[in-house]
């Protein structure tokens, strides 16, 4: 009898110290979810002047607040989506301000800016953009003709663009000796810029270029090291892709494992 009464005190007491260990945990997991979301690479550079608020429940996360740019939303959903412990992500961010009408020169503007940002070969900070009818006119500096030439390439397949008017001056004195691009500035804010955010920029990067499929392809990081997958409809998007991804930031090696669809005759 005794026994009995021993072992089910033992079995309650081990089933209340679980049904107590669960919510800790989950409390904990919250908590680094929160906290890994705020010091990640993203929200410390390219969502630093936004008003984001991440709260996490049972690994679904809801992000408030506002924004002011409008990839800026989808680039904070991306971003927490990619941490670990993440099982959903409630997007409730709301852009300050009117929001320009798609398709329009001033929305052409905000995703040509944008997507130079995510790139570190090209120089974003002096490169001014103008969009008229959809034909983009790029004004600043380029420290070399082969970063002019990269911005125009960049540029022309971004979805919407018509054609490119590359006006920059190619000024080598803008890049002292000893002194960092502003893709390296960026890149040096951590030793290492978190995987979840390396794979959202690339995501972004996929998805405003034409050329380059964002359904279709899949992105996982580890260690900075981007895998692809998925499918790419000819050999020219498998290699694009990959050009395009091995210059986004905290990209260190891109294995393209993409299969080329076959063309139907």
């Amino acid at each position: 009898m005794e026994k009995t009464i021993y072992h089910l005190a033992m079995t309650v007491s081990l089933a209340s110290l679980f049904f107590v260990s669960v919510p800790l945990f989950a409390s904990e997991t919250d908590d680094r979810i929160e906290s890994s979301a705020q010091q990640s690479y993203v929200f410390k550079t390219y969502l630093k002047d936004n008003d984001i608020k991440v709260q996490s429940k049972g690994g679904v996360v809801t992000l408030t607040g506002t924004v002011v740019e409008g990839y800026s939303k989808k680039l904070a959903g991306e971003t927490v989506a990619g941490l670990p412990g993440v099982v959903s992500v409630n997007n409730m961010l709301e852009e300050k301000g009117e929001a320009p009408a798609d398709n329009t020169d001033a929305w052409l503007i905000a995703k040509v800016k944008s997507t130079l940002w995510f790139h570190r070969n090209v120089n974003a900070t002096e490169t001014q953009v103008f969009a008229t009818d959809g034909i983009v006119t790029l004004h600043g500096k380029a420290t070399s003709i082969a970063q002019k030439d990269l911005t125009t390439l960049y540029v022309k397949d971004i979805e919407g663009v018509k054609d490119v008017k590359n006006e920059m001056v190619v000024s080598p004195d803008a890049m002292q000796a000893g002194k960092k691009t502003a893709g390296e500035k960026m890149d040096s804010i951590s030793e290492s810029i978190d995987d979840a955010s390396t794979t959202a920029l690339v995501k972004m990067t996929l998805l405003y270029h034409r050329s380059t499929s964002a359904l279709k392809t899949t992105v996982e990081t580890k260690d900075n090291v981007v895998t692809l997958g998925g499918k790419a409809a000819n050999i020219a998007e498998k290699d694009l892709t990959t050009k395009l991804v091995s210059d986004v930031h905290g990209v260190v090696k891109v294995v393209n494992n993409m299969t080329v669809e076959e063309t139907k005759s």
